[in-house]
C-alpha cells in the first residue's frame, strides 16, 4: 500500500456515528504508529480533507469533502435519482427501503427511505454494506467484478448466528442470487432484519449498486418477499435508467422465470 493510499484511507475511518476521532484512536484503527498517523493527518489537512475541532482538538471531515461529494453528484448523479425511486418502492411495500453504489470493492450507503406504513421498521445508518452478509452485498458479488468474490470470501465476519460462515456457504449463496436475480438474507446481519435486494447497472453496462428493501423479520412472509420482487424489479429498471444504463436482458430472463415459479407455486398451494 503506497503512502498516499495509507494517507487517504484514514478517511474511511470517520462516519455519521464517529464524526471525530482522536490521533491515539486512529492510530490504533489504522494500525500505525503515531508519528505516520500524524504525518498522514497533517497531509490531509493541509488538503482540507480533514480538520482539528478547536475544542476537542479531534480530528473530522474537512471542507474539501463536501465540495468534492457535490462536484461528484453534479457530475455523475445518484443519490437525486436515487430518492424518488426509493420513496416509492417504499410506498409500495410498506418496508424501509435504500440503494448503495459499488466503488473499487467497497459497498457504501447513497440513500434510504422510510415507509411510514408501520411504527415498528427498519432504520438504516450504515455507511457500508458487508458484502456476505447483506442482500445487497449478495447481489453485488452475484453481478459485480468477479474479483470480489474472493475478497468477501476472506473477510467472512459475523454478525448474528445466520451469518454466512464459510466460503462453501458464501457460494451457495451467491449461486441462489444468479438462479433468482434477487438477493436475499434472512436475518443475516441484524437478527431482526430480513432483506431483499435487486442488481443496478449505469452507462458502461456494468454493475454499479443494488437497491435493496429491508424488512422487519418478523412480517417477513412469502407473500411479503414476492410483492418486494415485483416492486424491486421496477426500482432496478428505474435507478438504472436514471443512471445512464439498461437492465441487461439475461437479468430480465432471470426475473421473469422467478416470478413465473412464484405465481406457479400459487397456483398448486
Amino acid at each position: 500500500m503506497s503512502s498516499a493510499v495509507k494517507t487517504l484511507h484514514l478517511l474511511s475511518f470517520f462516519s455519521a456515528t464517529t464524526p471525530e476521532i482522536g490521533l491515539s484512536a486512529l492510530c490504533r484503527l489504522a494500525k500505525r504508529d503515531k508519528a505516520t498517523t500524524h504525518r498522514h493527518l497533517q497531509a490531509l489537512e493541509e488538503a482540507g480533507f480533514v480538520e482539528q475541532n478547536p475544542l476537542t482538538r479531534q480530528y473530522r471531515l474537512g471542507p474539501a469533502l463536501l465540495q468534492l461529494a457535490q462536484t461528484r453528484e453534479q457530475t455523475v448523479p445518484r443519490k437525486e435519482s436515487a430518492i424518488p425511486v426509493l420513496k416509492d418502492l417504499a410506498e409500495k411495500t410498506g418496508e424501509t427501503t435504500h440503494a448503495s453504489v459499488l466503488s473499487g470493492t467497497t459497498v457504501f450507503a447513497l440513500a434510504s427511505y422510510e415507509s411510514a406504513q408501520h411504527s415498528t421498521r427498519v432504520v438504516i445508518d450504515l455507511d457500508k454494506f458487508p458484502l456476505h452478509a447483506t442482500a445487497s452485498g449478495l447481489s453485488i458479488l452475484a453481478f459485480g467484478p468477479g474479483d470480489l468474490f474472493e475478497i468477501a470470501a476472506n473477510n467472512l465476519e459475523t454478525f448474528t448466528s445466520h451469518t454466512v460462515n464459510s466460503k462453501a456457504s458464501l457460494e451457495e449463496a451467491v449461486q441462489s442470487v444468479r438462479d433468482t436475480g434477487f438477493g436475499r438474507t434472512i436475518q443475516s446481519f441484524e437478527d431482526e432484519v430480513s432483506s431483499l435486494a435487486a442488481p443496478v447497472f449505469d452507462e458502461t453496462g456494468n454493475l454499479a449498486g443494488a437497491v435493496s428493501v429491508a424488512c422487519v423479520a418478523t412480517r417477513f412472509s412469502p407473500e411479503l418477499e414476492r410483492k418486494c420482487q415485483e416492486h424491486l424489479i421496477t426500482a432496478s429498471r428505474d435507478l438504472t435508467r436514471g443512471w445512464g444504463g439498461a437492465v441487461p436482458d439475461p437479468i430480465e430472463a432471470i426475473w421473469a422465470a422467478t416470478l413465473n415459479n412464484s405465481k406457479a407455486l400459487d397456483s398448486t398451494s
